[in-house]
């Protein structure tokens, strides 16, 4: 009787609890889903520039100097 009494006035009845909860845990879920796929995307971004050519180039090449032309009058 007393159970029947005290469920009948609750203010959160056990529905509204297991919505509230499944409601979490999919807004959570999708946060996690959304972190994983952020985190493949950087992974292969990360390997494509490691495998990038960082070297610098030749020093063997001449060295052209651009100032001999019509627009540094240095016309020697």
């Amino acid at each position: 009787m007393l159970y029947n009494y005290l469920t009948s006035f609750s203010l959160v009845n056990q529905s509204s609890i297991v919505m509230v909860l499944i409601t979490v845990v999919v807004f959570f879920s999708i946060l996690l889903i959304l972190g994983v796929i952020k985190s493949y995307k950087l992974k292969k971004e990360n390997e494509k520039l490691n495998e990038m050519d960082t070297n610098m180039p030749d020093e063997d090449e001449q060295y052209k100097d651009f100032t001999e032309g019509h627009m540094y009058d240095n016309n020697e």
